[in-house]
């Protein structure tokens, strides 16, 4: 099977790298981005995480699962990517970089298992999560998903 190559997003955000981290971490903004799913994590190396809220019967659903493997407030946040119940687990890290009115965003989603079935669903899913944040960032509202 074909290599999985690592997953690479740049992103220019008109915020304070500050409030680009809260967009990332706090569970207001990723009830926003990610249609209402919550962010549970424990935010320490180690510390578990999830994603998870209703899904379409109404019954809980974890979406994405994993460990916190780097937190540092404003500049990188790494863990271990988990999606379903797909037990092959990769890893995302945010870097954030401040510019001078803006702040640099780079996702790298990497350290994928060749036959992770998920690997197409975060090629298509960054780029709509990543345009929702900066869209709240920087208008306070957003779109919805698809």
């Amino acid at each position: 099977m074909a290599h999985q190559a690592p997953l690479k997003y740049i992103f220019y955000i008109a915020a304070a790298p500050e409030k680009v981290w809260e967009g990332f971490v706090s569970r207001e903004s990723n009830r926003i981005i990610f249609s209402g799913a919550e962010l549970q994590a424990d935010f320490k190396p180690g510390g578990l995480l999830a994603w998870a809220g209703a899904g379409p019967d109404g019954k809980p659903v974890t979406y994405v699962r994993g460990k916190v493997l780097r937190f540092e407030p404003p500049k990188v946040f790494q863990y271990t990517f988990a999606m379903g119940q797909n037990d092959k687990a990769s890893r995302a890290t945010i870097e954030l970089v401040p510019e001078t009115e803006a702040t640099k965003v780079t996702v790298t989603h990497d350290e994928w298992a060749e036959d992770d079935p998920t690997y197409a669903a975060c090629a298509d899913g960054w780029p709509r999560i990543l345009s929702r944040l900066k869209t709240l960032l920087e208008t306070g509202k957003t779109f919805k998903p698809h």
